[in-house]
């Protein structure tokens, strides 16, 4: 694997940063490891409207994300590009002070694109994971880089435990994600419901009227693809291209029900269901149960279920996600679908090594465009999508938290492999491959993070293709950086 003693490299040059602390946290957020934001401090309530908006606080983050991607046989297969992509900016997040327990957030966020470290507009189809940085239907109609978006924009209820919001949201389920490790996060539109009033149990309720994917500025439908702009319309890297505005229309909505409960010592249960009326509904199950051992390390066997249920009947091709083949597929017409993951973790304070196991019927693919990543936490690595078909991924991971171990302040790692068995009997199917994906991260001081994130991919280039075609060989290597200030 070309470059691969980077990571090296890496190694030391984070190791010179040891006056960080332990975790990236100040007085007002804290950033956690899947890179979602945690509010330390709100502000307090208030008894007029005018102290609601002087007493508000605002929330002020730069950042930097860069990408390389280095694929290995790009003269064979002229369908991909070595490519680079840069965002600089950052956000601004106002949230009023609450007044009679309603209040207001509005989140302003910017990715602009270097023109030392882009791609020309003619060449941003190449672009992998750093397509997040740009808006590419904005940029392909002007020509223009960069993107600046309200991401969030809704008022809030709060009484008791619960809370009400309504407008442009990020929403948190095992189906949706705000999923903001790029530049700008996946939004929502839509109103939501979070009570945590019983006891040990979470409960969250949504509807989604639109979706605002991390690469658009402008909200569009949560589930339909549009074949004459692919760009313009929900084009996540896992959408269903069968779906089209077409076919389902383009004002769909996503409601989703989601259940979380500790009642029982050690043992959390998860039950979720989604659904896109008319299209597609799907029902999570999911339990992890903590056993300790000692009084230093614990075993967490964890399992997830998840089923999707056709409520569209189709006449047509849908179970594949990428729309044009149906080889291999023994009901091309029905979403009809399960997975099943499970993992079992041994963790320490400073310490988890993890290993995982996920499987996905013969069916249908399984359709998840939300962000909200089916094997996300089981077997999903950095880049990958292992939620088709008759897919089966092993996977092994260990991290490690240096700080937490008192041996090199802020600084944490983590590597992970993958070994991906896809169907080598459907045409549209990437071909088996194996990954490699290390993370380092160094907190710098309380408002400062620098992570490098490494990924190498091995396919398989062996895998004929029922016309009698080889199936394209998709290793690469893969380098991110990423620079987080919170002020």
């Amino acid at each position: 694997m070309k470059l691969l003693n980077t990571g090296t490299t890496v190694v030391i040059i984070l190791g010179l940063f040891t006056t960080a602390n332990a975790t990236l946290k100040n007085d007002k957020i804290t950033l956690k490891d899947n890179m979602i934001v945690k509010y330390n401090k709100l502000p307090s309530q208030v008894d007029n409207i005018s102290d609601a908006f002087l007493n508000g606080m605002f929330y002020g983050r730069l950042r930097i994300n860069t990408f390389y991607g280095d694929w290995q046989n790009e003269k064979k297969n002229t369908t991909v590009k070595d490519n680079r992509a840069m965002g600089v900016g950052g956000s601004f997040i106002y949230k009023t002070a609450p007044f009679h327990n309603i209040s207001a957030t509005v989140g302003l966020y910017t990715s602009q694109n270097p023109s030392f470290f882009r791609e020309d507009v003619n060449d941003i189809k190449y672009l992998k994971s750093g397509k997040d940085t740009l808006s590419r239907y904005d940029t392909s109609n002007t020509r223009n880089f960069g993107m600046t978006v309200l991401a969030q924009s809704y008022l809030q209820y709060n009484i008791a435990k619960s809370s009400i919001s309504g407008g442009r949201l990020l929403f948190e389920s095992v189906f949706t994600k705000s999923n903001d490790s790029k530049m700008i996060p996946n939004s929502f539109d839509g109103i939501t419901f979070v009570s945590k009033d019983i006891d040990k149990t979470t409960i969250k309720l949504a509807y989604l009227a639109k979706q605002k994917l991390r690469d658009h500025t402008t909200s569009h439908d949560v589930l339909a693809f549009n074949p004459n702009n692919k760009w313009a319309e929900n084009d996540d890297s896992s959408v269903n291209k069968n779906l089209t505005i077409a076919r389902i229309g383009d004002n769909n909505q996503l409601d989703i029900v989601a259940i979380s409960n500790k009642s029982i010592k050690n043992l959390k249960v998860d039950a979720s269901y989604a659904i896109v009326p008319d299209v597609i509904s799907e029902m999570t199950l999911e339990a992890g149960y903590a056993i300790p051992l000692g009084d230093t390390f614990k075993l967490i066997p964890s399992l997830r279920y998840m089923q999707q249920f056709d409520n569209l009947n189709a006449n047509y091709s849908v179970a594949n996600l990428s729309a044009s083949s149906t080889v291999g597929y023994k009901n091309p017409n029905s979403l009809d679908s399960n997975l099943l993951a499970t993992r079992l973790d041994l963790k320490t304070k400073a310490l988890l090594i993890r290993l995982a196991y996920s499987q996905v019927a013969d069916k249908a693919d399984i359709i998840a465009p939300w962000r909200g990543l089916p094997t996300g936490g089981y077997t999903r690595v950095m880049g990958q999508g292992n939620w088709r078909a008759n897919t089966k991924t092993y996977l092994a991971k260990i991290s490690y938290d240096f700080s937490k171990a008192n041996i090199i302040k802020g600084f944490s790692a983590m590597a992970e492999y993958a070994i991906q068995d896809f169907d080598n009997k459907k045409d549209e199917v990437q071909a088996d491959s194996n990954v490699l994906h290390i993370d380092l991260r160094q907190n710098i001081g309380k408002n400062l993070q620098a992570k490098i994130r490494l990924g190498f991919c091995d396919g398989d280039d062996s895998i004929l293709k029922s016309n009698g075609t080889y199936k394209s060989d998709i290793s690469y290597n893969e380098y991110r950086f990423e620079l987080n200030y919170f002020f």
